[in-house]
C-alpha cells in the first residue's frame, strides 16, 4: 500500500471517530453544565421562596436591625445581628491566626526552602486540611480552652476565642497551599532581575514576589474566610449556643451554621416560624459570602497580573 493511500485511510478513520465523538462529547458536557446550574438555581428558589415566607410573618426590619435572637420566648425574637457577630468573631480571631502563619509558610515554601524541604513539609501541612473538624472542635474545647483558662481566669467553658483560634489552624493549610502555588507561579526572571539589581531575598518578595501573586494570595484569604464563615462542628463544640451580640470574646456564642445545624436536629416542627428562620438564616449567610466573592473578584481582577 503506498503512503499516499495509508494517509488517505488515516484521515478517514480519524474523521469517523471524530465525528462520532464530535456529536457525543458537547452533549455530554452540556449535561453537565447543567446539573450545576440547575442545582444552584433550585438552592436560590428554594431559599429565595421560603425566605419570603418567613418575612410575611416575621418583619424585615426586625430581622436586620435588632440583636436580640430568642427563638424559644414565646413569638420569638428574630435579629439576626446576634448570630451575624458570632460568626464574625470567630472569622476575625481565625484570620489573625491564618494569615500570617498561612501566608508566612507560603512565603517560605515559595522562596526560602529547599525542593527536598519542599516534599515534606507541604504533604504535612496539607494533613491538616483532612482532619474531621468534629476531632478540631474536640481539641479545641479539651486542649486549647484549658490553655486559655490558665492564662485568663475570665474564659468559659464555651467562649469564641478557642473556637476561633482552631477554625484558623484549620483554614491554614488552605492559605499556605494556595498561596504558595500563586508565588511559584511567578516567573524566575522576575526574581532573578530583582537580585541581580542588588536586592536581598526578602526584598525581593516583598516587593516583586508578593504584588506579582497578589491577586492568588487574595483568592486563597477569600477561600480560607469562606471556609471559616460556613464551619459547624467546631463552633458548635467549642463555642456554644448562645446568641450573643456582644464584643465579649470570653462568652459563649452561636454562629448561623451553628443555629442552623441546632435547629435542623430535630427542634423544629415544619411550618413554624421557627422552620422558616432557617432558610432566612441560610439566605443571610448566603448573601454574605456573595458579597465577600464580589469582592475579592475586584481585587483578583484589580491586581491581576498576566505573563
Amino acid at each position: 500500500m503506498s503512503n499516499n493511500k495509508i494517509r488517505d485511510q488515516i484521515v478517514k478513520n480519524t474523521r469517523n471517530k471524530s465525528n462520532v465523538f464530535e456529536k457525543i462529547i458537547p452533549v455530554i458536557l452540556i449535561l453537565i453544565t447543567l446539573v450545576s446550574v440547575l442545582a444552584t438555581i433550585g438552592i436560590l428558589v428554594t431559599l429565595i421562596t421560603e425566605s419570603l415566607e418567613f418575612f410575611s410573618r416575621v418583619p424585615i426590619t426586625e430581622f436586620l436591625t435588632s440583636a436580640t435572637w430568642q427563638p424559644y420566648v414565646g413569638d420569638g425574637e428574630w435579629g439576626i445581628w446576634a448570630l451575624i457577630m458570632g460568626t464574625l468573631k470567630i472569622v476575625i480571631i481565625a484570620v489573625i491566626i491564618a494569615v500570617p502563619i498561612g501566608l508566612g509558610a507560603a512565603i517560605y515554601l515559595s522562596e526560602y526552602a529547599t525542593e527536598k524541604v519542599r516534599r515534606i513539609i507541604k504533604p504535612i501541612l496539607e494533613v491538616l486540611a483532612g482532619i474531621p473538624t468534629v476531632v478540631y472542635g474536640f481539641f479545641a474545647i479539651n486542649f486549647v480552652n484549658p490553655i486559655l483558662q490558665s492564662i485568663y481566669s475570665g474564659f468559659g467553658l464555651y467562649n469564641a476565642v478557642s473556637a476561633g483560634i482552631v477554625v484558623g489552624i484549620m483554614i491554614i493549610p488552605m492559605i499556605a497551599s494556595l498561596s504558595e502555588d500563586a508565588m511559584s507561579s511567578v516567573p524566575a526572571s522576575m526574581r532573578e532581575g530583582s537580585l541581580g539589581m542588588g536586592a536581598t531575598r526578602l526584598e525581593t518578595t516583598i516587593r516583586v514576589v508578593i504584588p506579582a501573586a497578589f491577586s492568588g494570595i487574595i483568592a486563597s484569604f477569600v477561600l480560607a474566610i469562606s471556609r471559616a464563615i460556613g464551619e459547624t462542628m467546631i463552633v458548635s463544640i467549642a463555642a456554644g449556643s448562645t446568641p450573643n451580640a456582644s464584643f465579649d470574646v470570653t462568652e459563649p456564642l452561636q454562629t448561623m451554621t451553628g443555629f442552623i445545624v441546632q435547629i435542623t436536629s430535630g427542634d423544629a416542627a415544619f411550618g413554624t416560624n421557627l422552620y422558616y428562620s432557617l432558610f432566612a438564616v441560610g439566605m443571610a449567610l448566603f448573601v454574605m459570602t456573595l458579597l465577600m466573592n464580589i469582592i475579592a473578584a475586584w481585587f483578583t481582577n484589580r491586581y491581576k497580573e498576566d505573563y
